[in-house]
């Protein structure tokens, strides 16, 4: 692959990093993304960017669409690249945008995955436990479904962000953007409990930080870390089907909406800047009341 491709790469991801202030994980996957279409570029004799053209582009997404995958998948690599290259074109690197003309099919809308009561009961029957870590992993789940933050937000929080007093968090959101988030009695307790029993305990061996959560050599819980923390949890509870942590966010946000919370409500908890991101989840509530209805009514 070429050095001045990966040059372009390097001076993008760093854009996204500092001026976007995107994830760890959000980079990795654009970097993908653009990884796969250098690789593109090199099977088809195209050796600098300005090269590429619409037609490249339909090629390109011509053999994505023939290795049968998802519309979803699909749109997300034509983001990442349009946004790449757009970044080419503001730094004089290109002078068009070769994704600009791509329309792609509009989505099958997909309602997001979320856990019922039960399921989140079953979840929390998997952490309890009196060692540290298992304190930790309470506390952890806990704060996650008391207020829908994303997993890198977790990762983020440090100790002066919370209030336990008031039962409030300030939670750093996506493009440096902050909100306040409180969180109930379930969720103070354990978090009590962590910090005040077992969070200096695990930090014994390193420097001292102000991270929350942290992992079982003391050093700050990263994003990866807290995935496979409820990977492990969701598998040790026995939850089938497919099942992965960003569906804690998901559950926050329906359970709100079924209880009764407004959706303006919702979309400020969330850190959604748009209500249409918010509006998914009104497709779940009325789901859920059709099943309700189906199930109870006498001549449903």
């Amino acid at each position: 692959m070429s050095t001045l491709f990966n040059h372009y790469l390097k001076d993008f991801i760093e854009y996204l990093r500092i001026e976007k202030n995107y994830s760890a994980y959000t980079i990795d996957g654009y970097t993908r993304d653009i990884n796969e279409f250098f690789l593109f570029m090199n099977e088809q004799g195209i050796v600098t960017l300005d090269q590429v053209e619409y037609f490249n582009v339909r090629v390109y997404l011509t053999k994505l669409y023939e290795k049968r995958m998802a519309r979803s998948s699909i749109a997300r690599k034509v983001s990442s690249l349009r946004s790449f290259f757009r970044y080419l074109v503001r730094e004089k690197v290109v002078k068009e945008n070769p994704f600009t003309l791509v329309q792609q099919a509009k989505k099958g809308e997909k309602l997001p995955s979320f856990f019922y009561e039960e399921e989140v009961e079953e979840l929390f029957v998997a952490c309890e436990g009196d060692s540290p870590l298992q304190v930790r992993n309470k506390a952890l789940l806990e704060l996650l479904y008391a207020t829908g933050i994303r997993v890198s937000e977790c990762a983020a929080i440090e100790l002066k962000d919370i209030d336990l007093e008031m039962s409030v968090m300030l939670v750093h959101g996506k493009g440096q953007k902050q909100r306040y988030v409180p969180f109930g009695s379930f969720a103070h307790q354990a978090l009590e409990r962590y910090i005040c029993e077992q969070r200096e305990g695990l930090m014994k061996s390193v420097e001292k930080h102000d991270y929350l959560f942290v992992n079982h050599r003391g050093a700050p819980l990263t994003s990866r870390g807290i995935r496979y923390i409820l990977t492990k949890l969701m598998s040790k509870a026995s939850l089938t089907g497919k099942i992965h942590p960003h569906m804690l966010r998901h559950t926050f946000a329906t359970h709100l909406l079924n209880n009764g919370a407004d959706m303006r409500t919702v979309q400020e908890l969330l850190g959604h800047a748009h209500l249409s991101s918010t509006q998914i989840y009104t497709h779940i509530t009325k789901e859920h009341l059709r099943k309700t209805y189906v199930s109870h009514h006498p001549r449903a």
